[in-house]
């Protein structure tokens, strides 16, 4: 049977394995109950058992008859730290090396992240463990209103917003957050601190400190440091550690805030770029997909829109391309080729006269050397549920139709790189659907995406029709993900290029039930 230790001895070994040396002591007097080993040698003759009132460094004697938070010498120093109603701890140390380790943790922890949330969380941790009993931050106003967190003694960190109008009630708080020098702890007043800053349950305030956080460009906010106990003090020693840590937290916020920034602006403009949500259509059924080469920018040279019909056209214009290169650059150039799309689309262009002028408005743009391959074409309703389209390519792959019998058929539509010379050619072809048959435009990052069993060979317009062929009576939205995964199956998940496919379906007749009365 194994025997147990008293918790009081488990307690005990705990202590002495802790290599931060440590105190223990009880509320009501005082009166010390452990001290573990690296404690008592930087302090021979902690009384134990005894009153810590009684210890050897007057300073700490001093901090404990006044209930302070804190004290320093130039040998040791201390913070005090309440466990519970009944116990205390104070944490003892050596001031230079105890900077140097925490400077040391502080610049891997505020290093270790770009989110804006988790860098402030990491700053008021590391200033309430050592610096503080209390520690806000406040970032700079965003509509008006200051994001906050907080940590003090016993809580999780805290975070909400505050007014603008409400940062006046801080001393010394706005110049902190203009980026002006921190005003001395000594000339700020800690029993001005508002109710809303510092919950009443943590006691009276003796210190506060509140200094600027400076960023790269602007202030990044301001971090507010307090100690409790009405003879609690910062000493000098205290602010220039203080403002030290603050610079090394104001440049980890600050380039937090602008990855924000940045990753704000990113999603703004991505959501221009994105695939749109396709038109609802009597008559016929739109489905479309897209996959970046790049999942970080989810945005890339392949694309595909569809207008619905006009006061001008009762035709529905579809469109699937594929510019020059990928990520940003090429999502730029596809932004500006589908608002050219769109703008040609509300003045009645048709398919052909789409490409030419396109063509043009490329050759003549300031940036040379930028051209597109695309396929655009009018869908429209035809007799007996039947789909008709009218398909213009500029270079771009043919579009295959699948028929209801599971043959697969190329649309007969050639036509000039977009972009590239200035007499364009355009053959423009027709095409019918029936009930349940499918025309898929689809770009060239499917059919030369690299893989099967060597690794480099290319899907090809060959397995992509027998993919297409046994897709013959299902839904349209299901054949692009079938034709999707086995792509990606064939890769090994590995897309090196943007992949969009667009599909047209007509939809099949539902048979009319015959319904008999009774007489």
């Amino acid at each position: 049977m194994i025997s147990r230790a008293p918790a009081a001895s488990l307690l005990e070994a705990a202590f002495d394995a802790a290599t931060e040396a440590m105190l223990l002591c009880t509320t009501a007097d005082d009166t010390v109950l452990l001290a573990n080993t690296a404690a008592r040698a930087l302090v021979p003759g902690l009384p134990i058992g005894g009153a810590l009132t009684a210890a050897p460094i007057p300073e700490l004697a001093a901090a404990v008859a006044g209930r302070t938070g804190a004290f320093r010498t130039s040998r040791v120093q201390g913070i005090r730290r309440e466990l519970d109603e009944d116990h205390y701890a104070w944490y003892l140390g050596s001031p230079e090396r105890d900077h140097t380790a925490f400077l040391a943790e502080a610049g891997r922890r505020l290093s270790a992240s770009l989110n804006l949330r988790r860098v402030s969380r990491a700053t008021v941790e590391l200033a309430a463990t050592h610096l503080a009993d209390a520690a806000v931050v406040i970032l700079p106003a965003r509509h008006r209103r200051h994001a906050w967190t907080r940590l003090i003694p016993r809580h999780a960190a805290e975070e909400g917003t505050l007014a603008e109008h409400r940062i006046g009630d801080v001393p010394g708080l706005a110049e902190a957050l203009g980026g002006f020098p921190p005003v001395p702890s000594r000339w700020l007043d800690a029993h001005q601190i508002p109710g809303w800053l510092f919950p009443a349950a943590l006691g009276p305030m003796g210190a506060l400190l509140v200094i600027p956080l400076p960023g790269s460009a602007e202030p990044a906010g301001a971090l507010i440091l307090a100690r409790s106990g009405e003879r609690a003090v910062f000493e000098p020693d205290d602010e220039v550690l203080a403002r030290i840590f603050a610079a090394r937290a104001g440049a980890a916020i600050s380039a937090a805030a602008l990855y924000r920034e940045q990753a704000d602006t990113a999603a703004i403009l991505q959501a221009d770029l994105l695939p749109p949500e396709l038109p609802r259509v009597d008559g016929f059924e739109l489905a479309g997909s897209y996959q970046s080469a790049r999942d970080a920018i989810r945005v890339g040279g392949d694309f595909y829109d569809a207008f619905g019909p006009t006061e001008q056209s009762p035709d529905t214009v579809i469109a699937l391309g594929d510019v020059c290169g990928t990520g940003p650059e090429a999502a730029v150039l596809t932004g500006k080729v589908r608002q050219t799309l769109r703008a040609l689309r509300l003045v009645g262009a048709g398919p052909e006269a789409m490409l030419r002028v396109l063509n043009q408005a490329l050759l003549e743009s300031p940036r040379q050397h930028r051209f597109v391959t695309l396929v655009v074409g009018s869908v429209s309703r035809a007799d007996h549920g039947r789909v008709r389209l009218r398909l213009a390519s500029g270079g771009h792959p043919a579009p295959l139709i699948l028929r209801a019998d599971g043959t697969v058929e190329e649309v007969a539509t050639r036509g000039t790189l977009i972009g590239a010379v200035r007499e364009t050619v355009v053959h423009p072809a027709g095409a019918e659907l029936a009930p349940g048959e499918i025309c898929l435009l689809y770009s060239d990052g499917l059919t030369e995406a690299r893989g099967g069993p060597a690794g480099d060979e290319q899907y090809g317009e060959t397995r992509l029709r027998q993919a297409l062929a046994s897709c013959a009576g299902i839904p349209v939205e299901a054949v692009l993900e079938r034709i999707r995964q086995l792509v990606s199956d064939w890769v090994h998940g590995g897309v090196r290029d943007d992949i969009a496919m667009l599909a047209v379906r007509a939809p099949t007749r539902t048979p009319l039930r015959r319904v008999y009365l009774r007489s």
